[in-house]
């Protein structure tokens, strides 16, 4: 194929990455790719024009999403018809499945023949299982970043997938943390911490204040220490506005080769959890992970099968990062725990093997944008 009018919705930072990624690799193959749909500064940069702020579809947690629902109704409803209208050689689709899958469905149900291909698995081996089955309707091909996921779809009676790996594992600048993380030399003198309450304000809001606690009794327990908060930029005043009383003050960094610098030199980090952690791991920082879960989704987490919410600690079958909710996000608990993985000892040790481990787990052999893009001219190709 050497044209195609591709429409992609992408909501969150990590799948507007992923969406240019994939762009990136179809224009190496020689296609002359025309970019239409729902995307941020990653995808924009490739040509595409978003027909509304992303921001709007990257909620998480159902209150959030309850309290914008009106507005999200509209969205989905907007968007469908203005992909249905521009009628593309295909549909991706990139995480966010709560908005995405129901624009998918009804733009198949409007153009039946156009192919769906879902980037990032829904998580349907940890909840609501349900869902697998019900894609097939819609979704041609699923392209899975976890390698345990291909599987757990044929299981569950999903659409077919293929693992093509995690676009983390090929960064560059992720490279050039785990090359620094396994040279560096460790001083017991000055460690470096690295304090990442979330990519999402409302993350932010029911972390900050505690891990700003934390560090406090950390300093207080070890001594000074480098604190740096690596951040998205469009985040970076109001975090600067929230740490301005914290009594360890961070440093906050927004430039990516400054981020993985920062994963180059820390000694542990304390992280929400989500994305980052997964991270943490393949750069070789130990971490503990922390999340804020609100009264609805505090029911559904207890009903799902999973027994972590922590990536590197389901891909590796280990606990590899202790996690952390709601009231037992202590300060006094993240102090001592950072100061377990900060020291030379069992934990850290168990540590640094889990992670080894999730590396081993995930290798592949080229990167995930090229790897996503052959499937999806596989699929045009059917």
């Amino acid at each position: 194929m050497s044209k195609m009018r591709l429409a992609i919705i992408a909501g969150e930072e990590s799948a507007d990455a992923l969406g240019a990624d994939l762009v990136q690799a179809l224009r190496k193959r020689g296609v002359d790719v025309s970019l239409f749909g729902v995307g941020g500064r990653h995808l924009q940069a490739e040509g595409l024009v978003s027909l509304f702020d992303p921001h709007d579809i990257a909620l998480m947690g159902l209150i959030p999403v309850l309290l914008r629902l009106p507005k999200l109704i509209r969205r989905i409803g907007e968007t469908v018809r203005a992909i249905v209208a521009f009628r593309p050689d295909a549909l991706i689709i990139v995480d966010n499945p709560d908005f995405t899958h129901r624009v998918a469905a009804r733009v198949r149900a409007a153009l039946p023949r156009l192919p769906v291909v879902n980037y990032v698995c829904p998580s349907v081996w940890a909840w609501r299982p349900q869902r697998a089955p019900k894609m097939k309707a819609y979704v041609d091909r699923v392209l899975c970043l976890l390698p345990f996921e291909p599987a757990e779809l044929a299981r569950l009676g999903g659409p077919p997938g293929v693992y093509v790996g995690h676009r983390l594992i090929s960064d560059a600048g992720m490279q050039a943390a785990q090359a620094a993380q396994a040279t560096r030399q460790r001083t017991n003198s000055s460690p470096v911490v690295l304090a990442m309450p979330g990519s999402r304000r409302s993350e932010i809001l029911g972390l900050v204040e505690r891990f700003g606690r934390g560090v406090e009794q950390l300093a207080e327990r070890i001594g000074p220490f480098e604190l740096l908060m690596p951040a998205v930029p469009r985040l970076e005043a109001e975090l600067r506005q929230r740490v301005a009383g914290w009594r360890v003050t961070p440093q906050i960094i927004t430039a990516p080769a400054d981020k993985w610098a920062a994963f180059g030199r820390a000694d542990a980090a304390l992280a929400a959890s989500g994305t980052t952690l997964l991270e943490l791991a393949l750069a070789g920082v130990p971490a503990i992970s922390c999340y804020q879960v609100d009264p609805i989704m505090l029911r559904v987490a207890e009903r799902m099968p999973m027994w972590s919410a922590a990536l590197p600690n389901i891909i590796a079958d280990r606990v590899v990062f202790d996690e952390y909710y709601n009231q037992m996000i202590r300060p006094g608990l993240m102090a001592r725990q950072l100061e377990a993985l900060i020291r030379d000892g069992a934990r850290r040790d168990m540590a640094l093997a889990g992670m080894a481990e999730v590396r081993r787990r995930m290798a592949v052999e080229r990167p995930a944008g090229e790897a996503a893009a052959d499937a999806v001219l596989d699929v045009l190709a059917k």
